[in-house]
């Protein structure tokens, strides 16, 4: 299935009673604020509230079981929705577009022309389609005279489905049609469904065209070396990746053609929980008018915005357009990636802060997609819990992981990409006992990486986890480098350590489609 396929008629037809296209930034937010969809902050960002919904809804999540696209999909990672129960939904959705006024916005998903694909986002409230403006790639007047949408996102959060009636699992849905060619989104009001919907069709998409598309942030420094980094939410990938001294090109989606890498997005959804100007300067001062935050709790007064306020939900977010990042790449796109980072944030405290990894091991570590997250409570119950991923982005994938890991392997081998496993997470002891990396040295280890000097070291092999660990990395303390030596207890951490290996390589058997080579680079096990 080709991103330049012919459109399907329909999506040319859909016509809101009115429709007000391509609005402004400043009519977005006027409108927004006439119709009490949220209110300006004390830095000029309009702040709106999501309602029952703070985050994505898995669950709620379809692609339609359609006959050219059924062999391809991953049934075991993806729900179904049968083709009868779509033609309900889409009726509902096409009756209420037709009937009410919309906001439309056309751009594009991608910033290499040759693989964009145009879309067009049809929206209910004016700050979602503010949302859609700034986290999308914005035409310019003569690409927006002939724009002819090839995917068309339509948003009504006000209206739900019945489960009985629709085939749904709540009133929430998140519908992928590939044949209709349009995404489908009711019952909830997190704009974040609107961006990772069309991440999960540029999944399907790209890579029969030779495009790997990727979870991953990046960047690339003044001689044009360009780094990407993979992680899961917490790890660090937007904070590492806004580096001063280097030039932002993405924080969260790319696809690697063979032409090098290219944004899919124009715009940063940065996690804001705890933001402090101090630890991430460039994040913070692009909070101002044009920005969208969600959830984030404010001064009653002042509206100044608390971003330690967890009360509405953890997952508060800050959406803004890419050139509120001073020196961002505009276009998104850069060469051949120099080196590949995959971020961990380990709670158990015994993955090493940096290991280098070999081809193999990094399509291991790329199906894997570990890192881990806090049980328990705020009262203390701190035994952590290891989570997989596959490709660091399981939820967004529609075809098999071993697609996207094979075309990485190929990759990394055809431009020497060096790639780094990099822990975020714990040392000398795990969550509640031992204490988390210091952002100091996860940047110092960055800079090694991304210097070169890194490979000057020593390198010493990990009998448990199969990596090799460097011996010296310049401003960080050599026995932070050997987790073990770091634990006063090396009995309980070889117990440890042995339990995340038997972790990993349960996790691995659901992949039975990699070769023996991959297979046997992950961890040992007794």
């Amino acid at each position: 299935m080709k991103a330049n396929a012919q459109v399907d008629g329909d999506n040319n037809l859909i016509e809101p009673k009115r429709a007000q296209r391509n609005l402004s930034v400043m009519q977005l937010v006027d409108a927004a604020l006439a119709g009490e969809e949220g209110v300006l902050t004390s830095t000029g960002a309009l702040r709106a509230l999501t309602g029952e919904y703070t985050g994505r809804s898995p669950k709620d999540k379809f692609i339609v079981d359609e006959p050219s696209i059924r062999s391809q999909i991953d049934w075991n990672n993806n729900k179904k929705l049968a083709p009868e129960y779509f033609q309900r939904i889409y009726a509902m959705v096409m009756d209420y577009v037709r009937e009410h006024d919309m906001y439309v916005f056309d751009g594009f998903a991608g910033a290499d022309d040759k693989y964009r694909v145009p879309i067009r986002v049809i929206n209910q409230y004016a700050w979602h389609n503010l949302f859609a403006q700034q986290l999308f790639i914005c035409p310019t007047n003569e690409e927006l005279a002939k724009h002819c949408p090839q995917f068309t996102v339509i948003d009504i959060p006000e209206l739900k489905a019945d489960p009985e009636v629709h085939g749904t699992n709540s009133e929430a849905f998140i519908i992928i049609s590939f044949e209709k060619r349009v995404v489908l989104i009711g019952g909830t009001e997190y704009a974040g469904e609107m961006k990772k919907s069309v991440f999960s069709v540029l999944n399907c998409l790209l890579p029969s065209q030779g495009v790997l598309p990727m979870h991953c942030s990046a960047n690339v420094g003044k001689d044009e070396d360009v780094a990407l980094f993979f992680g899961l939410s917490g790890t660090g990938k937007t904070t590492l990746s806004a580096d001063p001294e280097r030039f932002l090109v993405g924080d969260d989606e790319h696809g690697w053609s063979d032409r090098g890498i290219f944004n899919f997005e124009g715009g940063c959804y940065a996690k804001c929980i705890d933001l402090k100007e101090e630890k991430e300067p460039q994040i913070w001062g692009a909070i101002k008018f044009g920005s969208v935050l969600e959830n984030v709790a404010l001064h009653p007064e002042t509206r100044v915005a608390d971003y330690a306020d967890s009360s509405i939900t953890e997952n508060t977010r800050a959406a803004y357009p890419i050139e509120h990042i001073p020196g961002a790449v505009v276009p998104g796109i850069a060469g051949h990636p120099n080196v590949i980072v995959f971020l961990t944030a380990d709670a158990f405290g015994v993955l090493p802060p940096v290991a280098r990894l070999t081809k193999e091991q990094a399509m291991y570590h790329f199906l894997s997609g570990y890192t881990s997250k806090l049980a328990g409570t705020e009262r203390g119950v701190t035994e952590p819990e290891a989570t997989f991923s596959a490709c660091f982005g399981a939820p967004f994938l529609p075809l098999s992981p071993g697609v996207y890991a094979e075309m990485l392997g190929e990759k990394v081998e055809s431009h020497n990409a060096r790639v780094y496993l990099v822990n975020t997470g714990w040392c000398g002891g795990p969550y509640g006992v031992g204490r988390r990396i210091d952002l100091d040295y996860t940047r110092a280890i960055i800079t090694a990486i991304l210097n070169g000097s890194i490979e000057e070291s020593g390198f010493t092999a990990d009998e448990v986890f199969n990596i090799l660990v460097p011996e010296t990395v310049e401003g960080v303390p050599d026995r932070l480098l050997q987790p073990r030596e770091a634990w006063e207890n090396k009995e309980e951490y070889d117990a440890r350590a042995a339990d995340l290996a038997a972790r990993f390589a349960d996790n691995f058997t659901k992949f039975t489609d990699v070769s023996k080579e991959v297979r046997s680079a992950g961890p040992k096990t007794k």
